[in-house]
Parts: C-alpha cells; structure tokens; sequence
C-alpha cells in the first residue's frame, strides 16, 4: 500500500471514527500486524481506547485478530484491511443505488448497516420502521412486515449477507484475550451455504414515534424483548461486491448509451440481467445468450422486430469499444458481453480525457496515437499525428516527464552508441493507469482535507446553527406560536446566514467533487483487478 491510500484510510477513520480511530488504524496499516503491547507503544493511547478502537475496527468489518506468529501462547495479533476502510469513502454510493433499487426503506436498511457494521434482522427492522413512521404523517406508521419483506428483497438479490459463524462467535468486548482467529471478509456463497439464508423472524407490530418510546427502558428489557425473534446470533452486513458488480454493469450500460444510443444499452442491460445469476464475478464474459432468448426477454416498452434486433447486435460486435462478441451461430446466434474488454477501453477513454484535460488534444492525440500503435520512434509520431517536429518533441518530453509515456532503448550494437539505438516511445497502459489511481487517491485525500478545515473554521457558527433548528423543531412539534417561532429564527443574524449558505455551497462542490473522483477510481480499480485476474 502507498502514501497515498494509507494517507486516505487515516482521513475516513478520522471522518467517521474520530481521531482515536484514525491513530490506531493508520498505526496498524503502517506497521502491519501488531499485538496490544506494540499498539499502545506506537500510538501512545491508553489501553482502554485501544480496545475500543479496535472494538470498533472489527465492528465495521476492517480489522482482523489471529494467533500470534511466535506460535501458541504468543501474544494476539490485529491487522487491518486497507481496501475495506476506502470502501467507506463509496457509501454515498451504496445508499443512493439502494434508494434508486428499492426506495426508502432499501435505504435506510443499507444506511443502518453501514453506520453499525454488523446488526441483526430484527433489530434493523426495528430502527428503520422507527425512522420511517417518524416522517410519516400524524396517525400513520409503518409495518414491520413491510420493511422485512425489502429486507428480503435484499438479501434475495445478494446485496446482503450474513456475518461469517467465527466473526458473530467472537468475543468483541475483549478482543486481547481471544485467542481464536477471526476473519471478518465477506465469504462467497459457495463456501457458506447459509449466506442468503433469511431466518424466520416473529415481528410483529408497527414503527413508533419517538415521542411514543419510554426513555426508562433499560438494556435488560430490551434484550428480554430481542431474545425470543429468532435471530439470535445471526448478523448481516452489506455485500460490497454486490454493488460493485452492479457499478460496473452500470457503467457499460452507460458508455453504450453514450457511444450508441439508448435501445443498444437497453439491449445490453438485458442481457446483463439474464446473466447477472450464472457470471462468475471475476469472468472476463457473460455466459453466451442466444438472439432468440434475448428478443423475449427485452422490456414489452421496446417492442422492436427481430430484424431490428439483428441489426442492433451486429452493429454492438462491429463496435470498436468491443461492448458485445459473437460466440457461435446456434439460436439466431450467440452473443456475449465482453466484461473485461470494456473495461479496459473504458479505462483508455479515461487515461485519454486525463491527457486532454492536462495537456491538450494535441498531446492527446499523441498519447491515443501511441496506445494504438504500442512503439512509435520520434519521426514516426511527428508523421502520423501532423504535428511539426519541435511542437511534438515538448509534448513527447513533457508526457515522459509526468510518466504518462515510457521511452525504450532498442541498441544495434552491444555498445549502446546513440546514433547506434532506436528509441521508440510506447504507453503502458496498466502502470498508467496505476499511476493516475494513486493521483485521485491523493484528490480525494485533498477534498477530504479542505472540507474538514472549512467545517472546523466554522464550527461555532454550525453549532448554534444545529441548536436554533433543534429548538425550532421541538417549538413546533409543541404547537408555538408563529411569533415565537419567528423570534427564534432571529437569532441568526443576517451576515451569520449568508456565511452559512456559502459554506453549504462550498462543502456541496467539495461533496459533489468527491463523488466524481470516486467514480474514476472505481473504474481505475475494475481494470486493474480484471487484469490481475486474466493475467493469473
């Protein structure tokens, strides 16, 4: 791991765990596995904390314990997973697909897990009955069945799934005395029969206001109440993979869009679809479908003839972005979606938009004129992008310098004598790509950093802000007047709100920023780990 990402992690701790969190995680990504003892030198937190934190870490499903390396008896060791804790900066993303799939129940559903880590059903359905009927009108709420039934949903489409046995087995509140080892990543349906499973809960009831909920209830009575639903020890956590898998499908689905027009993405998405069950998701295709199987199962709002069909096919495999291939002629014939082979040319789109926006088309045209033709010496770039010599030798000089271009020495002669060596300049486009992921890692760091300097410089004025909202809403939950109302919104003046819209704005640019980068990344991170994955 880099600088960069470890620069990152230590960020989102610090975001959402607080900065205890953030010393202890950036401490074990830097050092790697660690006991107690070495933790608490490091970090210099007290042992209680460090217990805490690591309580925490585990709770979220970032952080591992297992025997130590010495053998039996030696102390545990925790070490903590560096791709988990940047999943955290993609959970706007989660909630906001959940919303778009299964509205708002499906989001608070993915929004509880992902601020508590690991939960059961029943208390899930609980909470998020709760908030529902909170914003629901006066004399309304929501069912409990209701809300298992979206959770189902979930779990059915494999968004959801169960904690490993070992991780809900584990002792969490002393984790420095467990000896067993514990592994929090998500296990793959095949290896736990049970993933999917949803257990036979007994809810029954509706969502309450908070007004309506005893404040006295102590934490026996709860449990007492928890302990006969059926779930006892089974906790889910949200499938990162899942998501992911639906992220890329997104993305051709648009970049056919883009390219084509609408029905040929219409054609891809459903056959996506009819695949998404039997693709293993490191496949570099889907499974070949036949022209017939696709013509019946395309949405009844685009009734296109089959000839139509044939034709929008032909042209997807004709494309050079290589969305669709053709596997064989039987059934109309068979046709796949080439998963890896997009994204790869998504990535070269998105190495190209980098040069031109940096650079300018005539570099781009350099760099997509190199990608093409793989080896190209100095004369031949010159010739075949019709740039004149001296204005191609910067651009050349400047794309080796920032390490978007790499130049190869081939010698004539042992010797390695210049007028005796071809020097052919050529774009990887693998370590490129490597490169400019570290540089949006090193963006978002950048964002993160700004809003939490812009959110720290006005955070006097935010926090009587969230205190004036706070007393207007118990003002007008108890019928106020509206003069008093009024003289409650007064209490901020008008410069106080002008500084406070354009801080809204601002950390709305930043938010928005963030979410876009991460889009990149996303894409950056499929390619490398689907040429990792062709590659072994």
């Amino acid at each position: 791991m880099t600088s960069q990402e470890v620069r990152l992690c230590g960020l989102l701790l610090r975001e959402h765990f607080g900065e205890v969190v953030e010393k202890v995680g950036t401490n074990l990504l830097r050092g790697g596995g660690q006991n107690l003892r070495s933790i608490i030198q490091e970090t210099g937190v007290s042992l209680d904390l460090v217990k805490r934190s690591l309580c925490v870490l585990m709770q979220h499903g970032t952080c591992m314990f297992s025997p130590g390396r010495k053998g039996p008896g030696s102390p545990t060791e925790y070490h903590i997973s560096c791709d988990l804790i940047l999943k955290i900066l993609r959970y706007p993303r989660y909630i906001y697909t959940a919303k778009t799939l299964y509205g708002d129940t499906g989001e608070l559903i993915i929004e509880e897990l992902l601020q508590r880590g690991h939960v059961t059903m029943s208390n899930i359905v609980k909470v998020v009955a709760d908030r529902l009927t909170q914003t629901m009108e006066e004399g309304r709420s929501m069912d409990y069945k209701e809300v298992s039934s979206a959770f189902s949903n979930l779990v059915e489409t494999h968004f959801l799934q169960r904690c490993p046995p070992m991780a809900s087995a584990a002792t969490k509140d002393n984790p420095a005395t467990t000896e067993a080892p514990i592994s929090t990543e998500l296990l793959a349906p095949e290896s736990f029969p049970d993933c999917y499973m949803v257990p036979q809960v007994t809810l029954v009831g509706r969502g309450k206001r908070q007004l309506e909920d005893p404040e006295d209830q102590s934490v026996a009575k709860k449990a007492r109440m928890e302990s006969a639903l059926g779930d006892e020890g089974i906790y889910w956590q949200v499938n990162f993979d899942r998501f992911h898998l639906h992220f890329r499908d997104q993305a051709i689905i648009s970049a056919v869009a883009n390219k084509l027009d609408q029905t040929s993405s219409e054609i891809v998405r459903t056959m996506l679809r009819m695949s998404e069950v039997t693709t293993s998701p490191t496949a570099a295709y889907t499974k070949p479908l036949s022209a017939n199987e696709i013509f019946r199962s395309l949405p009844a709002t685009y009734n296109i003839p089959r000839q139509v069909l044939d034709q929008y096919l032909s042209l997807l495999v004709d494309d050079p972005m290589e969305f669709v291939g053709k596997a064989g002629e039987s059934g109309g014939g068979m046709y796949v979606v080439n998963l890896h082979r997009t994204l790869t040319n998504l990535a070269r789109a998105t190495l190209e938009s980098v040069v031109q926006e940096r650079f300018g088309s005539r570099s781009a045209r350099i760099f997509r004129l190199l990608l093409k033709k793989k080896h190209l010496e100095q004369k031949q770039v010159e010739d075949f992008a019709m740039i004149p010599a001296k204005e191609a030798k910067d651009m050349l000089y400047t794309l080796l310098s920032q390490n978007l271009v790499q130049l190869q020495e081939i010698p004539k002669t042992p010797d390695f004598a210049p007028s005796r060596t071809f020097y052919l300049y050529t774009v990887n486009q693998l370590s490129t790509a490597r490169m400019l992921l570290q540089n949006c890692y090193k963006t978002v760091a950048n964002l993160i950093h700004r809003r939490l300097f812009e959110t720290s410089n006005s955070k006097r004025l935010l926090e009587k802000s969230q205190r004036i909202e706070a007393i207007l809403a118990s003002l007008q939950a108890g019928g106020a007047e509206p003069e008093q109302l009024t003289e409650v919104e007064e209490m901020i003046t008008a410069p106080e709100k002008q500084q406070l819209e354009s801080l809204r704005l601002h950390i709305n640019k930043l938010d928005s920023a963030e979410n876009q980068v991460d889009e990149t990344i996303f894409l950056l991170e499929s390619y490398i780990h689907a040429t990792a994955t062709s590659s072994s």
